[in-house]
């Protein structure tokens, strides 16, 4: 399997250097609480060829040691096919679980129950102000319904924030 590349304070990395770096982190204060966080966004632009729309995705992850900093890593893909916001909205919400499904269980097992507890959330980009209020329930749902906790705007940093402002 080809490792996806994330990028980082420490430049590039692959996954399994990105597990380590959190690993790292969580050990260096074991009795902080703690948040993982994943969230996407992403910026509509025009394909190399100029013939079609695409969309770059960037999805951060996010570890925040509450009171005290934090830090994270992000990685691009980039997407075509994708016409309305509607469809960028699932677009990014599908990036973040599909992330996230595939992450979470490494990293459990890397940790191995050793260190500290994490609140994991999910970040989307949308809110109740916008063109995307008429989503949140919809994408919210669908997060909740992967097991995962959402957040919204203003309180999907991951996304609005963090993700946004590399795309």
């Amino acid at each position: 399997m080809v490792q996806p590349k994330f990028q980082g304070a420490n430049g590039t990395v692959t996954l399994t250097i990105l597990i380590q770096q959190i690993k790292q982190f969580l050990e260096e204060d074991p009795a902080a609480t703690y948040s993982l966080v994943i969230g996407t966004d992403s910026h509509e632009r025009i394909s190399e060829d100029q013939k079609s729309k695409e969309i770059n995705l960037v999805t951060a992850i996010v570890v925040h040691r509450k009171g005290y900093g934090g830090r994270y890593f992000w990685k691009r893909k980039i997407v075509g096919n994708i016409h309305t916001l509607r469809d960028k909205i699932y677009a990014e919400t599908l990036e973040s679980l599909d992330f996230a499904r595939m992450f979470i269980p490494i990293l459990k097992k890397q940790l191995n129950g050793q260190l500290p507890d994490y609140d994991l959330e999910i970040h989307v980009d949308v809110g109740e102000h916008g063109a995307t209020r008429e989503m949140i329930k919809e994408v919210v749902g669908m997060v909740t319904g992967y097991g995962f906790v959402a957040k919204t705007k203003p309180y999907s940093y991951a996304a609005s924030y963090v993700a946004d402002k590399h795309t």
